[in-house]
């Protein structure tokens, strides 16, 4: 299929049911005096936005909600899988092989994510994999768009995504599934969940394992190598009383894989990584309620290659332990007014290969939210916080929010928020010298003391070491955290409760981006290399979403993002008659136009999903089918400028279908069935995250 033709029929479909639910009032097709479309609206409960329960519908952030029944419709098992059907969102393989997701065009370091609230660590490079992550006990999955740091702090610069487990739930009941799928990919759960009066427990295993998989044939090397990994979640809970009540919950993840450069280097890779987690709630009355958690978590990777010989070649660690202690208050005192403030302390190390020293962070911060209702139609959220820093300069951030009610069934909504993200590690205290080209990576931290050994060592140039007084001049003050202010406007339209539909614009300015840069020359010819402060650049557009419960059988959903990201400076250099391409290199060169610059490597024009599902009952049968699109973007810089331009090469748009269907026998039985990436696209030269078609089975057991 065309995929600007897509496009069309997505936008052609939505706003087609739009005009005929509009005609038809406020009754829906097929309404009975039962509205169960606004019973499902009232379910949906978003806790991320605010740390309060707050109706999805009402919320003045955008927000989105993927739910319990949809994932398990889908028959997802990563959590990758997921995300990427949703509008704005898409995971994209970093250099080391791990997925990240980008939201509204941000590249995946500026998204928090949570599990039940509490961040996860292991960003090696910035991007935190999500590919491991397993769907199989997640309640509900919530995505907060826009700068988030005045609740979340740091990471939280363009949005969270917060995965929510099960949790306890009164009786006793258990499930046990299996996927089996195309490359010998097996998934197993298991989940048993107690609870009887005070006392209540759920546990879940998880085992997913896969041959990998190869895009190329025509090398030694798989796409994905071959691995094994397991994940273990339990949650307790006891109910001392109906006010008061303590929750422990545990994650253990481990995970090996070969680890295979070449035909004569060939090695292992592991990660084991584990979190605790302590809540204590206790509401005193209806006005007040207090909450203390400490959250503990370690991420440790390990890898080695051996040569032919069966001689250590080479070998790095990583090892990160967080540590948060917080307080949190609330105060209600009347339902339109809500009062929530908090402080806490963070407390990280990172043990890696390759850094000059063991770092170790330390931040208390503070923040406080009020969310009320001054007009019976207007809902106002305030909120700010403040994080002290040891290694960087303390950073507050505040945000505001507003919805109104036009009528019953238009509202509009807006937010303003400051949001930033620290330095991290890496950024910091690396010390790393490529041993094969012989490049030297330091961080910013590390450039006074590293660069006076390298010069000692006579490892620099003349003109670098009679420069050296200069160069480490620039480094005396430190790395400023990078910061955004995120604009977010649009309206909730619902003309009948069958039919909803949102509208969002949103602007993303970001200052102080970190970014490498030559520092020095080494007398081999290769450059060191560190960080600094540097690049102003924006992301924005405009996301549409629409959902048509057509039947109570049918519910058929679509989204569009349009989306602008681009360098500041780069605008004024094409606007200035600066930038200059070829055709080919024995063509002449010739200027580019404002135009003709298309924007930051790695991001596409147009994103779009398509959803149908449908379910019959008389046969306990349910089905859907699914597509995602994406238009063309590039990945690096093809005729030598430095830039994006319409004259570089880009990778083509594409899109994704995939389809399930589940049949459910004698009520605890269900087998499921169906095919991801239905027409089997693939680009071995330039997408490493897509395997080309997986057709699968199911089966889950309930007790």
């Amino acid at each position: 299929m065309n995929h600007n033709n897509l496009i069309l029929s997505i936008l052609c479909f939505s706003i087609f049911t739009t005009s005929i639910q509009a005609q038809n009032g406020s009754k829906p097709i097929n309404e009975s005096k039962t509205d169960t479309t606004g019973l499902t609206q009232l379910s949906e409960v978003i806790l991320t936005a605010t740390r309060t329960k707050r109706q999805l519908s009402s919320l003045p952030l955008p927000a989105q909600i993927v739910t319990k029944k949809e994932i398990r419709s889908i028959n997802s098992v990563r959590l990758t899988d997921i995300l990427n059907e949703q509008t704005g969102l898409i995971t994209v393989p970093d250099f080391g092989g791990g997925e990240g997701v980008q939201l509204q065009g941000l590249d995946s370091q500026y998204t928090l994510i949570l599990i039940d609230g509490v961040p996860l660590v292991g960003r090696s490079a910035g991007t935190l994999d999500l590919s491991p992550l397993t769907a199989g006990n997640i309640k509900q999955i919530e995505i907060v768009k826009g700068a988030s740091s005045s609740l979340y702090g740091s990471e939280a610069l363009g949005g969270v995504i917060n995965i929510i487990t099960e949790d306890p739930e009164e009786g006793f009941r258990g499930n046990i599934g299996h996927r089996t799928s195309s490359f010998n990919a097996q998934d197993l759960s298991t989940e048993l969940n107690f609870k009887k009066k005070k006392f209540g427990i759920n546990a879940f295993f998880n085992r997913f394992s896969s041959d990998g998989y190869d895009l190329l044939d025509n090398d030694v090397l798989n796409t994905v190598e071959p691995f094994s990994n397991y994940t273990l979640n339990a949650k307790v809970s006891y109910d001392f009383t109906e006010n008061t009540k303590l929750l422990l919950s545990g994650r253990y993840y481990a995970q090996e894989q070969d680890n295979i450069a070449s035909e004569d280097l060939q090695g292992e890779s592991s990660i084991n990584e584990w979190n605790a987690h302590l809540k204590f709630d206790h509401r005193f009355n209806d006005k007040w309620s207090t909450y203390f958690e400490f959250y503990s978590t370690q991420y440790k990777a390990e890898e080695f290659l051996n040569d032919n010989t069966g001689s250590r070649f080479s070998e790095s660690d990583f090892d990160q332990r967080f540590l948060r202690p917080e307080i949190r208050a609330s105060f209600s005192p009347n339902k339109k007014n809500t009062l929530v403030a908090g402080a806490g302390l963070t407390h990280e190390t990172l043990d890696r290969t390759d850094f000059f020293e063991q770092p170790e962070f330390n931040s208390p911060y503070i923040y406080a939210q009020y969310d009320a209702y001054p007009l019976e139609k207007l809902n106002v959220i305030l909120g700010f916080r403040y994080d002290d820093h040891s290694e960087y300069k303390s950073q507050f951030s505040p945000k505001a929010a507003f919805r109104y009610e036009l009528t019953d069934e238009l509202a509009v909504k807006g937010s303003v928020g400051y949001g930033f993200k620290a330095p991290d590690f890496r950024q910091l205290y690396f010390d790393f010298t490529n041993a094969t080209v012989g490049y030297t990576v330091l961080g910013y931290n590390a450039v006074s003391s590293q660069l006076t050994e390298l010069a000692n060592q006579g490892q620099l140039t003349p003109e670098t070491v009679n420069n050296l007084p200069s160069i480490i001049a620039q480094f005396d003050d430190a790395l400023r955290p990078e910061s955004s202010i995120s604009y977010n406007f649009g309206f909730d339209y619902k003309p009948t409760s069958a039919l909803s539909l949102n509208v969002n614009l949103f602007r993303n300015d970001i200052d102080n981006l970190i970014d490498t840069r030559v520092i020095a020359r080494k007398t081999n010819g290769q450059n060191v290399f560190s960080y600094t402060n540097v690049d102003q650049v924006y992301t924005q557009g405009v996301e549409f979403n629409t959902k048509w419960k057509a039947t109570a059988q049918l519910t058929v959903s679509g989204g569009y993002q349009l989306l602008f990201a681009k360098d500041k400076e780069a605008e004024d250099a094409f606007e200035n008659g600066e930038v200059f391409a070829r055709e080919n290199p024995a063509s002449p060169s010739f200027q580019l136009e404002k135009g003709d610059y298309f924007g930051l490597f790695n991001r596409s024009r147009h994103m779009a999903n398509f959803k149908i599902f449908y379910t019959l009952p008389k046969w306990k049968m349910n089905t859907n089918l699914r597509a995602t699109y994406r238009s063309k973007y590039g990945l690096f810089d093809s005729n030598g400028n430095t830039y994006l331009d319409d004259f570089d090469s880009f990778v083509d748009g594409y899109s994704i279908w995939d389809f399930a269907i589940n049949k459910t026998f004698y009520d605890n039985y269900q087998l499921g069935f169906g095919v991801d990436n239905l027409f089997n696209f693939t680009d071995p030269q330039n997408i490493s995250n897509i395997a080309g078609r997986i057709l699968y089975g199911k089966l889950n057991i309930k007790f």
